[in-house]
């Protein structure tokens, strides 16, 4: 079993037998997927997420893969192949597209009818080729089958990527579900017929693999989800993923079977579910739905409204209801239920909301108390499953933290894959498959892209740094009149303090620090602003540090007297 390590330096020359394969983003995280593979000088690209930030990033809207290692051999790109319509998979599109605007885009009809809903956002045109299970389509020197995968959101594709180095097969997300809302199970006689084929590297969805047995039955939520209709007294607000069309179409049989009406709330919900309804993928029952304006004309007993924020987004409904900072009030008797998973690192966030809905008198209903959540992923049992069936030369763990691709490594050695030929890789090292062998080859650039709001790869690690300062420290500016041929202080600085606890006194004490430093300056002939400044900031730095234990962002000004 291999591992990436910290010394490696950019990959050799591929051999024209080979093939690279080139994670850009999944590796060691949960989001921002994105493969890239090389084979005869042409590149195919596999999914193109986002990640969402954490606290420690404050002001990102998301994260992007590092394009550096294509952006010169974009050209060379036949397609960009997408598993499934969730954002960590299609988030990135739009601006790799920006970049290069006719690559094709090739996916299921809904994961593509949900990217162009998101590309006409940033008015971009895309070249679509729609593709479903038993399909079988070339781009350049890759020819693609496609799986049908069982996953959280219909239409989930795996691919088997046939080249002259060999058969790769990528689940991207799935789980085994016999029992799915839409009859379409993960087709597991396709995965036996391209391992008796031969599949040389097999790329598994890792998210679960710490999870014994098998995951729960989408199904198996009825009865939970059946009893907060049966028992909820006034109205019941359902929080969930956008793109969660089985768990919303539950949801909607539930009210209909108790005489509810529903409306949805969040541009995200009603655009994604107006998509899955026209498609087909959302059965929608005639006269159950209802504008979220005339919900007033309703009692509160017969109201369902279905929301986004369940991971405690601020600015999605959900979020907005429990801040007061929105026209639904939430009061005694409502019952919230949050239909969705924990994403790691949203816990404060959720748990925020969940005490602020809980204070105003509303019933949460969550993971954490009932059983209304589900996993989308196979569980290690069905990771056993796959490996038994398939029966692949190489192994790569693929979408998780380290602990999960340690994970489903473990699984893959444990039902008789040579440890050798498992390679737990980390986002941009490169692995090669030559002559059927699959081995770490180098290392590529594959930081993180920050989005600002309008401006993507601006925001740095220096910058997320003074945020945090920022944020946690305060900030303090201190204007400074100096004598430019003596190097003294006309009068007192002035010092203006944000975020940083003072009084009346604090500055004194650092004032005759401030002019021992410019004496000393002075004296040997320093006199250059920039340099005072800088002088004024380590003083002052070193001052508050000392007296405080803070550090403050400090921002001298020096003028010219």
């Amino acid at each position: 079993m291999t591992h990436p390590h910290l010394d490696l330096k950019p990959p050799g020359s591929l051999p024209a037998n080979g093939l690279r394969v080139v994670p850009l983003g999944g590796l060691g995280e949960i989001g921002r997927n994105m493969t890239v593979f090389e084979y005869g000088g042409r590149l195919l690209i596999v999914d193109c997420g986002v990640l969402f930030p954490e606290d420690t990033q404050p002001g990102i809207d998301v994260i992007l893969p590092d394009f550096t290692w294509i952006r010169d051999r974009l050209d060379a790109v036949e397609a960009i192949v997408l598993t499934h319509g969730h954002e960590d998979h299609i988030g990135g599109v739009p601006y790799l597209l920006r970049e290069r605007r006719d690559i094709p885009v090739v996916g299921s009809r809904l994961t593509l009818a949900f990217l162009a809903a998101k590309l006409k956002e940033h008015r971009i045109k895309p070249v679509t080729i729609e593709v479903a299970e038993g399909d079988r389509r070339s781009f350049g020197p890759f020819d693609c089958e496609f799986v049908a995968v069982n996953h959280s959101i219909p239409d989930g594709l795996a691919v088997a990527i046939r080249t002259g180095a060999g058969l790769v097969l990528h689940t991207g997300d799935f789980k085994m579900d016999q029992f799915p809302l839409d009859q379409r199970i993960t087709d597991l006689r396709a995965f036996g017929r391209l391992g008796t084929e031969g599949v040389d590297l097999f790329l598994v969805d890792s998210t679960n693999a710490e999870v014994p047995g098998f995951t729960t039955a989408e199904r198996d939520l009825a009865p939970a989800i059946e009893e907060v209709f049966r028992t909820a007294p006034r109205r019941i607000i359902v929080s969930s993923f956008a793109s969660h069309v089985h768990r919303i179409q539950q949801v909607l049989d539930a009210a209909d079977h108790h005489g509810r009406k529903v409306a949805f709330v969040g541009r995200s919900m009603v655009r994604n579910m107006g998509i899955a309804r026209d498609l087909g993928y959302l059965d929608v029952p005639p006269g159950l739905l209802v504008d979220f304006k005339k919900l007033g004309n309703l009692p509160d007993d017969k109201v369902t409204l279905i929301c986004t924020g369940s991971q405690g987004e601020p600015m999605a409904a959900l979020s907005r209801m429990a801040n007061r900072d929105h026209e639904i009030r939430i009061g005694p008797g409502d019952t919230v239920l949050l239909a969705s998973s924990l994403i790691p690192g949203n816990e404060n966030a959720i748990y925020r909301v969940i005490n602020a809905l809980t204070r105003w008198g509303a019933n949460v209903v969550h993971k954490g108390n009932a059983k209304v959540h589900v996993s989308g992923h196979a569980s290690a049992g069905e990771l056993a499953y796959c490996y038994n069936i398939v029966q692949p030369g190489n192994v790569m763990p693929v979408h998780g933290e380290w602990r999960h691709l340690t994970a489903n490594a473990s699984i893959a050695i444990r039902t008789g894959i040579n440890p050798a030929n498992v390679v737990i890789a980390d986002d941009g090292v490169v692995v090669d498959l030559i002559d059927g062998k699959a081995a770490i080859a180098g290392k590529v650039p594959a930081g993180y892209v920050y989005v600002d709001g309008m401006t993507v790869g601006g925001a740095t690690e220096a910058s997320l740094k003074d945020r945090r300062t920022l944020a946690e420290e305060g900030v303090v500016t201190i204007v400074a009149l100096v004598d430019a041929d003596t190097g003294e202080l006309t009068e007192p600085p002035d010092f203006l303090a944000r975020g940083f606890v003072h009084d009346k006194e604090t500055w004194a004490e650092v004032i005759p620090l401030i002019e021992k430093a410019l004496a000393k300056a002075a004296a040997e002939g320093i006199g250059d602003q920039h340099q005072l400044e800088q002088l004024i900031h380590r003083t002052v730095s070193r001052w508050t540090f000392k007296k405080y234990r803070r550090n403050p962002v400090i921002l001298p000004i020096v003028i010219d007297a």
